[in-house]
């Protein structure tokens, strides 16, 4: 397995989630970033990048004006979705999902371990509900971003608002916050006045954390300051599902989707992808514990 697929393992041959009941309030509750729009510079070249994973080269890119959510969708936003439409997420239909070793509770009902990258688990009853499994000490709170959500299930809840994903180029132009060629929305030093700028992994990866257990996964989506745009946790905390089919070199899969910002699982020993230009994939059914997502809306050009 490779270090790009090892960020989030792969949940193969699950069929598609039944779609959400329409049309659903067509209403978000949550803060929006209204975005100009414009010319931008996307991508990245430095010593960090990620090689064949299409960060490079640096390209002008330009993105028509769009509103994007200021944090991802919480797990109370997707409860009340759920509680509407009776939707069933993919990882409900499946009655399992991948979970980190460290939150798994000692009696759970584990079908197996992710060959090479042995921290993935994959535990029964694992959904958007119990993210770490039924009775694990780890349950965040309604204010944590919503996770084991597909790209289906994401993609459902946003038309539900009135919304969609974002595109690659409309999330990074988001995540930037208005800085060029930057490798975090912040500048380009990981810390921010001696504190670490966002949610990741802080110790040896997967081996030791610095933080106490409860404290390892998600934060609340506001925890941390926003960007120049108002977003919060553009890097970190959890990944999240942009619209786009994943691409390198002219090359097109689309039975895989973008990923972008890394999360609490990212270290720069292992995934240092918690930078504005990183990308990653994964199918779109598949769901773990730290990949979510935000929602962004068309404006009148």
């Amino acid at each position: 397995m490779s270090d790009s697929s090892c960020c989030a393992p792969t949940r193969a041959g699950t069929a598609a989630p039944s779609p959400a009941p329409s049309p659903g309030i067509g209403a978000y509750d949550c803060p929006v970033a209204d975005l100009p729009g414009g010319a931008f510079a996307m991508g990245y070249e430095g010593p960090l990048a990620n090689p064949g994973e299409g960060e490079d080269p640096v390209r002008e890119v330009e993105v028509a004006p769009f509103a994007i959510g200021t944090t991802t969708v919480t797990r109370a936003a997707f409860a009340a979705f759920v509680e509407a439409t009776g939707y069933v997420t993919a990882a409900e239909e499946e009655g399992w999902s991948f979970v980190f070793a460290d939150f798994v509770s000692p009696d759970a009902s584990v079908r197996g371990r992710v060959a090479g990258a042995e921290w993935w688990v994959a535990v029964d009853g694992a959904n958007w509900r119990h993210p770490h499994g039924p009775g694990s000490s780890v349950q965040p709170d309604g204010d944590h971003p919503v996770t084991q959500v597909s790209w289906n299930d994401a993609g459902a809840y946003a038309g539900w608002v009135g919304g969609r994903l974002p595109t690659e180029a409309e999330w990074e132009y988001a995540a930037r916050g208005g800085l060029e060629r930057k490798v975090f929305p912040w500048g380009d030093r990981f810390r921010v006045a001696g504190k670490a700028g966002a949610t990741i992994w802080q110790g040896d990866f997967p081996s030791h954390s610095r933080k106490r257990l409860a404290n390892r996964a998600t934060v609340s989506v506001t925890m941390l300051p926003p960007n120049g745009y108002g977003l919060h946790h553009a890097v970190g905390n959890v990944w999240e599902w942009t619209a786009d089919a994943w691409s390198v070199a002219d090359r097109t899969d689309g039975s895989r989707r973008v990923r972008k910002g890394g999360s609490y699982l990212c270290h720069d020993s292992y995934c240092n992808r918690y930078r504005v230009a990183a990308r990653d994939h994964s199918g779109p059914d598949d769901a773990t514990a730290n990949i979510g997502f935000r929602v962004a809306f068309d404006r009148p050009h």
